[in-house]
């Protein structure tokens, strides 16, 4: 009987949104993973791509899987750093600074973190103002905002501020919300995921063939971590664990049911592996969605894409305002763990 209910996973997902991990600097939430999994007691390891990487050893090494959860979020780099502390930033990943706000974000410097406001300007001006065009119907760009921190140039540069710092949302911004069966937060994208990934380190046991459980680095600026390492480790299949946008577009339901990919912008999944976990969720009880999927690539399509491993799939929890301040069913969630429980441990061809 798994421990991991909708309360555990709440706390622990919370844990892990509250470790920073923008792409490429992602220190924060390794040492959360890697101290979890010192505890549990698996043999793990950091690779060279700062991807973490737990083996599961199987009855035979021959046809090994790997399941990856990326542990990188979206975010903005500094651009350039102008007078009064005031700082350009650029997009990280698929972010987009209405969907922040203006308020409190974190840059984290080389030698601290620092907290500033991202900023779109003031409401009261006139045509002569160039923020006037937000309140007539156009978006705010990256190029149109701005973070401001109050500090002097030197001040920030001893704090190692600098061209290509992160900047995410400010930490006390970052913390879940519940609403009853449901999370929401920012970075669920990637910390439910890897939430799953500790609960398949802890529940899968003596697999039919060796599992590799992946924390991949760099997901977001192009899988670069998930690359790494199916270009060296000899897989015969590669699942992803993903969010699946909630849109009008999709015939997916919010709820419990997770949602197996059958295709993404990067290619199709395999259907053969599809099958099997189909089948899997079947045998314990739980449904499957299934979707095509526009705007969207995981490890496992991009993997394929390059031809890294003969197979991949992706299970999804289905998520509102994907990209944005996220909302998930927990029990969706939580059903991800359960199926790829029984396919890893039983439901292996």
């Amino acid at each position: 009987m798994s421990t991991w209910d909708a309360d555990r996973f709440f706390s622990v997902i919370e844990e892990l949104v509250l470790c920073h991990s923008p792409s490429g600097v992602e220190g924060e939430v390794n040492r959360y993973i890697q101290q979890w999994l010192d505890n549990l007691g698996v043999d793990h390891w950091k690779d060279d791509a700062d991807n973490i990487v737990i083996k599961i050893p199987g009855r035979t090494s021959e046809g090994a899987i790997a399941v990856t959860a990326h542990k990188d979020e979206i975010g903005a780099l500094v651009k350039g750093i102008e007078s009064g502390g005031r700082l350009q930033v650029r997009r990280l990943g698929g972010a987009y600074p209405w969907v922040y706000g203006e308020g409190v974000v974190d840059l984290l410097g080389d030698k601290e973190t620092i907290s500033g406001i991202l900023s779109f300007g003031s409401r009261h001006v006139s045509h002569e103002s160039p923020q006037k065009s937000q309140q007539e119907g156009k978006a705010v760009y990256w190029e149109t905002a701005w973070v401001e921190t109050k500090l002097s140039t030197p001040e920030l540069i001893r704090a190692g501020v600098r061209a290509g710092t992160r900047m995410v949302v400010g930490k006390h911004r970052k913390r879940p919300f519940r609403l009853g069966d449901h999370i929401a937060s920012y970075t669920l994208d990637n910390k439910a995921s890897v939430a799953i990934l500790l609960g398949l380190a802890e529940q899968v046991k003596n697999p039919p063939v060796d599992v590799y459980l992946v924390a991949s680095a760099k997901e977001e600026v192009g899988a670069i971590g998930a690359l790494y390492f199916s270009q060296r480790q000899q897989l015969s299949r590669l699942i992803a664990l993903e969010i699946c946008p909630l849109s009008k577009e999709y015939p997916i339901a919010d709820g419990p049911r997770p949602v197996l990919f059958a295709q993404d912008s990067y290619g199709l999944y395999d259907e053969e592996l599809n099958q099997e976990i189909l089948s899997a969720a079947s045998t314990v009880g739980i449904n499957l969605q299934q979707a095509v999927i526009s705007q969207f690539g995981s490890d496992a399509s991009i993997a394929m894409k390059f031809g890294h491993v003969p197979k991949g799939a992706c299970l999804s929890f289905p998520t509102q305002n994907t990209h944005g301040y996220e909302i998930a069913d927990l029990g969706a969630i939580a059903n991800c763990l359960i199926v790829l429980t029984e396919y890893l441990n039983n439901g292996i061809q």
